[in-house]
Formats: C-alpha cells, sequence, structure tokens
C-alpha cells in the first residue's frame, strides 16, 4: 500500500541505511556502521489539585531527559579521533559540541536531521579480539547531549 500525497506522488518510508554523522568538533564527516538511542522521555508529574473532585491525582508533563546516542564504527588505521576527543574532558573541564546526524536519500539529500546540542562522549568501547575471528574491527561511542532538536527539510 502507498501513500498518495496533494500532488499524486506516491510516499514511501525513507530507507535508513545512508546517513553520516557531522561530531562538529572539527572532525570531518564520519561514516558510521549504525548509530542509535535517539529518544527523549518527559518524566511525568503527578499532582492533585486541592479542589478536585476526583479522588486521584493528574499527570503532568515534567523535565525532559534524553538516552545517549550510541555509535558504531570501523577501527581504522592512525584514526584516533574518539580517544582525542575523549581525552579533553578532564577535572570539571568539558568540550561539547553539536553533532549533527543526517539521514539521506538515493541522491543524497538530507531527509531528516538530528542535531544533539552541547554533545560530549561519555564512553568509548574498543573492539573486542579473537583470534579466531575474521570480523571487521569496530569501536562504539557513547554520546550525552542535553537537548535534541529534529528538523525535516523536505517541509521547510
Amino acid at each position: 500500500m502507498t501513500v498518495v500525497n496533494n500532488t499524486n506522488d506516491p510516499v514511501w518510508p525513507i530507507p535508513q541505511f545512508r546517513f553520516e554523522v557531522d561530531l562538529g568538533n572539527g572532525l570531518n564527516t564520519i561514516a558510521f556502521q549504525e548509530v542509535s538511542g535517539m529518544d527523549v522521555e518527559n518524566q511525568i508529574i503527578e499532582y492533585r489539585k486541592s479542589n478536585s473532585p476526583i479522588f486521584s491525582t493528574e499527570q503532568m508533563p515534567g523535565v525532559a531527559k534524553y538516552g545517549n546516542v550510541t555509535m558504531k564504527r570501523g577501527v581504522f588505521v592512525n584514526d584516533s579521533s574518539f580517544w582525542n576527543w575523549h581525552k579533553e574532558i578532564a577535572m570539571n573541564t568539558i568540550k561539547r559540541s553539536t553533532v549533527v546526524i543526517k539521514l539521506l536519500d538515493e541522491t543524497g539529500t538530507v531527509t531528516m536531521q538530528w542535531q544533539l546540542n552541547d554533545a560530549r562522549p561519555t564512553k568509548i568501547t574498543s573492539t573486542y579480539l579473537r583470534s579466531d575471528g575474521n570480523e571487521v574491527a569496530v569501536e562504539t561511542l557513547e554520546i550525552a547531549y542535553e537537548q535534541l532538536v529534529i528538523k525535516n527539510p523536505q517541509q521547510g
């Protein structure tokens, strides 16, 4: 089943396999194997009005809470960019940056964009090593951030 918009062009879901990440800390756009954890949750505040005739609480939206984003990529020779960024965290001094994750269509045009404001690395996991393995070495970067801004360039 296809959904049709006003121009009678079929509308399809966007494939997830073509994307790029700009870590915003002086590094070039980096290709990742996987990006996950872009989520936001509003904590619930339970409140009961003093004059409420109902003997129960109301649920109101509270403070927004953002999960950490996890990114995985292959290990490359002479590339220690994750480790260098992580080294910049010392004694309550954190170099924050704006990380932009762009989902691309088949022509390379940005279709969706997730912007992580005030992002900083919280964890780096090196690849596991096995003498009988034949997989690519993969390292994982976990990033905490203060705000998630989602943009859809197609809508203006």
